[in-house]
């Protein structure tokens, strides 16, 4: 049940409870805390959890018999604990109340998204007919990145005595949130202590086991009505206990404020000294719930997004859990975007390529987080200029999941939990990770004009991508072109050819095209820049005329393969075996992990003509059909739309979806092809999360690349919108479902432009503050203007 902004679950499902705490998480781009609840700890039904964003740490563990590492975004002491009982006059104290225990008699969970605020309710009903409501309120501080608080307001019907409550912090947690992962070690906390302050102050410190983060938590807490609390102080836990009166029309309130604070904040400081005097400074929680909630309005007004009915409603919760992630907190930080949020554990809280889905919201948003994220890439290129260099590659080569360092986090075996085997990881292949770094450079500033990043680390990364694309290619004589070989593609499913004894496939369309697009850019950048600037990346990248003109010649000269009058996903796709999809549905109904599915029987998905999620039908996400086509031609091939659409047909018929990711792709690029499915594709992207379609891992951490992408689906899918040096490119194509919505954005520097789509026309709003016109390009090539303070509507010619 859901209300314009308001995502609730009225009723307890411990079965549901892990899907609940990811999609009620709380953070403000610093940390987050899921929205597990105070009474109980981990276990097979509640996880608690709480990240702050780039706090990673490294350990070892024994798999298989071997000794490898991985490093984890860190579960952080959890400051939630607070249980409650009641005391009846006479006899043994009642016991500690759950939502998992036998009196619980109602629960409703809502989820503020306007305010950012999670409220849970609770009624218990105890043998002697005693009833006891229970409220608990609780934000992540959007104005003070690193405060939470909590307020908890127990309420007696018809009866009155007492009540023991307990709120403590515990730093005894572990990274166990990830089921698949039970056999790694998931201890990184280590070097607690735990102490008391000032003002009633609990305090908690310690440190990551190997990159020797420091963390400080102080919990405050004030109860009412006022009374002393008994203190119980362990290694790694603080608490204090509180007997309070409770009578009808008497309530009692808990608050709970914690702060945090770690080693990595800027400037440096101590971070326990820095947690106390903040939690001792801290307002009440009414002061502190009405600056959250005005932080909250303020994001609102740069991420305004009108979509009527559910599927609005579903893109709100989207973009709320995009801006808990990715706030503008963030520019102050060195991360990534990490593909599960601060959700969860799931990916190890790595950062994949899924900030290319991320990136194109931002920058017509927050083009200042925008460029923190790619300014995280940038401090990493000494690590991926290494990378290659130890391959014995030039440029740069970028990890395929990075973390803390920037080194290559990718595991060198992943479990099959469906045949319980421990198998070799070869996804670290998949170097197409720096073309879509490159690509969010590109596109980051052209849409934003800033040139002082583009031509500085934007060029730093562009150029040393290029490289080692142009470095990586090979000339085969015989076929009279250039090819990269030993590739992993988006697809993952095709890690190797059948039986060959080494990884990788040859001929990675995806990866092929878009190594040219980025050599072509990289070239035209170089070309664009101040004669000292060329000259310093000449130095640096070993560019004399000789590589400058392979640049050109491998950007028109890589190979593109093709099998029965398709684009071939790889050299050598045509020749495998086909699948028996509707045997395979039969036999095991969801079939989205048919990888984890072949293995388990023996066999291998790299047999088959069958793909894990969108991986040629990438180019027409991240193209429009006009600079696809001109990248086909530079490349010495026409693609027209029958081709395309064939394509697009053939990989429709043999993508089994195992990726959130996939079905956003496949339903952008129908949508822009007005091709019959877009809409069961796009509708299935958006309930991925929610209706937690991909077999149970959203309570392990969403996955933010689909809840951005389909985000940007409505602000640049469906509108064609292409902000550029030109100005605002739109190119609308009706669909049904999504036809009436509106939405505001940031171009080059003026915030507050308003687009609004009707069936069969464009609206667009220039906030009286810009100086000057807007200039559009409408379909067809029509340039228009929209004049400063002026709406302007204008038709759309027929489909």
């Amino acid at each position: 049940m859901t209300t314009e902004w308001t995502w609730v679950y009225d009723g307890y499902d411990p079965e549901q409870e892990r899907l609940r705490e990811a999609l009620c998480t709380l953070g403000n781009g610093y940390f987050a805390t899921r929205g597990a609840v105070s009474e109980g700890g981990p276990g097979t039904v509640h996880y608690p959890g709480t990240y702050v964003a780039g706090c990673y740490d490294r350990v070892a563990s024994t798999v298989g018999g071997r000794r490898v590492w991985n490093e984890d975004l860190v579960n952080l002491p959890n400051w939630l604990p607070l249980r409650y009982r009641c005391l009846p006059s006479d006899g043994p104290a009642g016991d500690w109340l759950t939502p998992d225990h036998p009196s619980l008699r109602h629960y409703r969970l809502t989820l503020d998204l306007h305010d950012g605020v999670l409220v849970r309710q609770m009624l218990f009903q105890d043998a002697r007919g005693r009833r006891l409501g229970v409220t608990h309120t609780r934000f992540v501080h959007m104005a003070e990145p690193h405060l939470g608080a909590q307020r908890t307001t127990l309420r007696a019907h018809g009866w009155s005595g007492l009540v023991e409550v307990e709120s403590g912090i515990d730093g005894d947690v572990v990274n166990a949130g990830v089921d698949r992962y039970r056999e790694l070690n998931g201890r990184h906390l280590t070097g607690h202590r735990v102490g008391t302050e000032r003002d009633g102050i609990l305090w908690l410190t310690c440190g990551t086991a190997d990159s020797g983060v420091r963390i400080g938590m102080a919990l405050r807490t004030a109860v009412h009505p006022s009374a002393e609390g008994r203190r119980r102080l362990t290694r790694s836990a603080a608490a204090e206990r509180y007997t309070l009166p409770i009578a009808r029309g008497r309530p009692v309130t808990v608050v709970k404020t914690v702060a945090l604070h770690t080693s990595l904040d800027r400037p440096a400081d101590d971070p326990l000294r820095a947690a106390v005097d903040l939690a001792a400074g801290a307002a009440d929680f009414a002061g502190l719930l009405a600056t959250h909630r005005a932080a909250w309005s303020r994001l609102w007004s740069q991420a305004e997004l009108d979509v009527p009915g559910d599927a609005g409603r579903i893109l709100r919760l989207h973009l709320f859990h995009v801006l808990q992630t990715l706030s503008p907190h963030t520019t102050d930080l060195d991360v990534g975007v990490p593909a599960r949020g601060l959700h969860g554990e799931a990916y190890r809280g790595h950062v994949f390529w899924d900030e290319l889905f991320v990136l194109p919201y931002l920058t017509l948003h927050f083009p200042e987080v925008a460029r923190a994220l790619l300014s995280y890439r940038h401090r990493r290129l000494p690590q991926a200029t290494a990378a290659a260099a130890a391959a014995g590659r030039q440029g740069a080569m970028f990890p395929w999941q990075s973390a803390g360092s920037g080194r290559e986090e990718t595991q060198e075996f992943h479990l099959n939990p469906r045949s319980g085997h421990w198998l070799p990881d070869h996804s670290h292949l998949q170097r197409h990770v720096g073309s879509a770094i490159a690509y969010n450079v590109w596109r980051y500033g052209e849409a934003t004009g800033d040139n002082g990043f583009l031509h500085g680390p934007g060029a730093d990364l562009l150029l040393g991508i290029a490289c080692y694309w142009a470095g990586a290619a090979s000339y085969d004589t015989d076929l009279g072109r250039y090819r990269i070989r030993g590739v992993v593609g988006p697809d993952e499913y095709h890690d190797a050819y059948p039986g060959a004894p080494d990884a990788g496939v040859d001929d990675n369309t995806y990866t092929n095209v878009t190594a040219a697009w980025v050599l072509a850019r990289a070239r035209d950048l170089f070309d664009r820049l101040l004669p000292a600037r060329r000259d310093e990346l000449r130095e640096r990248f070993s560019l004399d005329c000789a590589a400058l003109d392979r640049w050109d010649a491998v950007s028109r000269g890589l190979h593109v393969p093709f099998h029965d009058g398709v684009i071939s996903q790889f050299h050598g796709y045509g020749e495998l075996a086909e699948l028996d999809w509707d045997g395979y549905r039969n036999r095991y109904g969801d079939i989205r992990r048919l990888d984890r599915i072949l293995e388990a029987e023996g066999d291998t998905v790299n047999r088959y003509k069958a793909s894990k999620q969108a991986d040629t039908l990438m180019l027409g996400y991240l193209f429009p059909p006009a600079e696809l086509a001109g990248l086909f031609e530079r490349l010495g091939h026409r693609l027209d739309d029958d081709l395309w659409r064939h394509t697009v047909g053939y990989y429709a018929e043999r993508t089994s979806h195992g990726s959130t990711l996939s079905s956003l792709v496949h339903g952008w690029v129908l949508t822009r092809l007005q091709g019959a499915d877009a809409w069961r594709y796009c509708e299935e992207a958006l309930l991925s999360d929610v209706a937690d379609i991909q077999g149970g891992t959203t309570g392990e951490g969403v996955h933010l690349g689909a809840m951005a992408g389909t985000v940007d689906l409505v602000q640049r899918g469906i509108t064609g919108l292409e902000a550029g040096p030109g100005g605002l490119t739109l190119d609308p194509v009706p669909l049904d479902e999504l036809a009436r919505f509106s939405f505001t954005l940031c171009f080059r520097g003026h915030r507050g432009i308003r687009v609004t789509t009707r069936p069969g026309r464009v609206g667009i709003s220039v906030p009286a503050e810009r100086r000057s016109p807007l200039r559009v390009i409408l379909p067809g090539g029509r340039r228009v203007t929209v004049p400063a303070g002026e709406q302007r509507w204008f038709r759309l010619p027929g489909r």
